[in-house]
Parts: C-alpha cells; sequence; structure tokens
C-alpha cells in the first residue's frame, strides 16, 4: 500500500498559497505593451525601433542596459521588450549568482533569441562578470573542469541571446562590461500627469473608486516613481474603506497620505529631518555625510542612495566638496530667514544690523 504524502502545516501552506497571490497580483500591475506604459518616451521611442529592426531581420536584439533611480519601471521595460520580440526571459539578480556555474546554468537554459534579465547588474562578481565577456561577444563561454594539474577547459556554446542589465548605479558598472551593451537608456523621475495615467490603470486593476482629484493628490506626492505611486495608492484605498465612503477624493486623499507624514510636495518624515538637521542644526550647511547620519539616526548609504537624488532633484538639497549643504528653497519650506541667496550659509547679522530683520 502506498504510503500517504503528509500534509504541509497549514501555518506554511497559507503562507505559500499568500506569497503566490502576491507575485501574481504584483505582475497584474505591471504593463505587458509599450501602448500601456506612460511616461519615458523618448526611451521607448529607442526600444520599440531596435525592437521592430531585430523582428524585421528576425535576428536577436543587442544587448540592453537600463539604469536610473529604483521603481521607474526597468524591470517592466524588460519584459515589454521580451513580449514584443515574442521571446522568452529569464530574471534573476546579480547578487545571487555567485559561481561560474551558475551563471552558466542560467546561459545554457535559454533558447535563441531568448532574453536574460540581470537586476542590480553592478554588484556582479569580478569573476562572474568575466565570463560574461565572451558569452555577449561570442556566445561561449569557458568552464574550469577539477582543480590543480588535472585542471581542464570546457567551451561551451551557447544560443545567440540578449542581455538586458539593470542598474541604479551605472558609474559602478566597470568600463570593459558596460562597453559591450549596444545600446544605454537612462529613466528618469515621472511627470505628475504621467503618474496620474499609471494610478488610473493601477486603480481600475485594483477596482479603486476614485476622483481624478484624488488620483492627483496621490501622484504629486510620489515622488515621480510609479512604484511610490502605486504603494501610496493601496495605502489609501485602505484609508478610503475604513474612515471614508470607500471612494479616493482629494480630501481622503490628503488625510491619508497626512497620517503617513508625506506632504504636499512629496516630502516625507526622514525627508524633512534631513533638511531641517542641515538648515537649523547646522546653519544651512555646509556638513558632512557622516554627521547627517548620526544626526537623523539613519545609514549613510540609505541617505545617499534613497533620500538625497529627490532633494537634490527636487532642488532642496546641493552636494559640494565641503559637505551638504541647503539651498534657498528649503529656507522658505521651513520659514527660515537668513540664507540671503547664498545656499548653505545662514547669515548672522552683524554688529550694525537689526537681529530681527
Amino acid at each position: 500500500m502506498a504510503k500517504e504524502t503528509p500534509a504541509p502545516p497549514p501555518e506554511r501552506f497559507i503562507t505559500s498559497q499568500m506569497n503566490r497571490r502576491e507575485e501574481a497580483f504584483e505582475a497584474t500591475l505591471r504593463p505587458q505593451r509599450f501602448e500601456e506604459f506612460p511616461g519615458q518616451v523618448r526611451v521607448k521611442e529607442r526600444l520599440q525601433i531596435v525592437v521592430q529592426a531585430a523582428t524585421e531581420r528576425d535576428e536577436p536584439l543587442g544587448h540592453l542596459l537600463l539604469s536610473g533611480p529604483p521603481g521607474l519601471g526597468k524591470t517592466t521595460l524588460a519584459y515589454i521588450v521580451a513580449n514584443s520580440r515574442g521571446k522568452a526571459i529569464k530574471a534573476t539578480s546579480a547578487p545571487v549568482i555567485e559561481k561560474p556555474g551558475d551563471l552558466a546554468g542560467l546561459l545554457t537554459g535559454l533558447q535563441d533569441g531568448d532574453f536574460l534579465f540581470i537586476d542590480e547588474i553592478h554588484r556582479l562578481p569580478t569573476a562572474i562578470e568575466e565570463y560574461l565577456y565572451s558569452a555577449m561577444e561570442d556566445f561561449v563561454i569557458d568552464i574550469m573542469i577539477d582543480q590543480g594539474a588535472g585542471a581542464r577547459s570546457v567551451r561551451l556554446n551557447l544560443p545567440r541571446f540578449t542581455l538586458v542589465g539593470a542598474t541604479t548605479r551605472q558609474g559602478s558598472i566597470s568600463a570593459p562590461l558596460r562597453s559591450r551593451f549596444g545600446l544605454h537608456c537612462r529613466l528618469d523621475y515621472y511627470r505628475v500627469a504621467d503618474l496620474e495615467t499609471i494610478l488610473e490603470r493601477s486603480g481600475r486593476i485594483l477596482d479603486v473608486k476614485s476622483q481624478k482629484e484624488g488620483l492627483f493628490e496621490v501622484a504629486r506626492r510620489s515622488r515621480g516613481t510609479p512604484r511610490i505611486a502605486n504603494n501610496l495608492l493601496r495605502w489609501v484605498r485602505d484609508f478610503a474603506q475604513v474612515r471614508a465612503e470607500k471612494t479616493v477624493t482629494a480630501a481622503v486623499a490628503k488625510a491619508a497620505l497626512e497620517m503617513l507624514d508625506i506632504d504636499e510636495s512629496g516630502l516625507d518624515e526622514m525627508d524633512k529631518r534631513i533638511l531641517e538637521t542641515i538648515l537649523v542644526k547646522f546653519g544651512g550647511g555646509p556638513v558632512g555625510l557622516k554627521t547627517i547620519a548620526v544626526a537623523v539616526s539613519e545609514e549613510m548609504a540609505t541617505i545617499e542612495e534613497v533620500y538625497e537624488p529627490f532633494l537634490i532633484q527636487e532642488g532642496y538639497l546641493m552636494r559640494t566638496a565641503q559637505g551638504r549643504v541647503v539651498t534657498e528653497k528649503t529656507a522658505r519650506r521651513f520659514g527660515v530667514k537668513g540664507l540671503r541667496g547664498r545656499p548653505g550659509r545662514l547669515s548672522q547679522p552683524t554688529l550694525f544690523e537689526d537681529s530681527s530683520s
């Protein structure tokens, strides 16, 4: 009599089912075609040209490098390009590829014309990166078998594939690897109108009852990033369900986002703490990143990679050789007088000036 396979523990089964549902749910929010992807007009135009040209010649695309801040749609564009070409795509992340055998397994599992997407490609180990050179140029890879005196190299022929790399730090990619990508595309922050279009589509998928003014409030506080916009939309949807009439209006959106300490400019609590620290505690700067990190109790890398790009892009903060300084816009935002057109230096009243002026 065959032995019955024991059922998984209820907790593990429930968690597994929830994870699968969450992955499927995330996939539904991703556009599948260029027509469904708003914004990034120049980037889309370039990609559509190379896709159409490769389709007409019936050959694989050249390798693509997508760069830009997180949450702008690099992964989504990689899938759209593969779908437009009618080919399969295999996705992975650079830190997962620890040894040459991992890379060989990924590459040999591809079919002719397929896509390999590597996220955060600037984090590839040097040894793995060097294996990619011959794979990208000649579609071969040499694997070392055994060690010591019995070591030998085995050459594996690979299908003609397309490598799509995504990075938030293009400058951290070595020059030899960067030069092997035929097309470089940088994604920029989105306009509010494009974010509204994204939120309208996400709202239909999430079955959110909303007004245009409510979506505008969410869009303009989303830091120009679709991922943040979709996350905020979910929060506002939950807030509207519990505290309002299940409809996202302008008033409901404002109340929901104020509960998260996100103001009309998209600045959250940590943004304001960073700016206020430089402005008030250090007289507008210049002040070093390490000092700021200690003052606000946050990691230096987090401040530099997560918060600073948006603050600099919006004109609240400047990087100088001496350190970080705030701008006149920041002084106005916090109602502080004294910068007098010189970013980063609060003017102190002189002996002949009225301190109240």
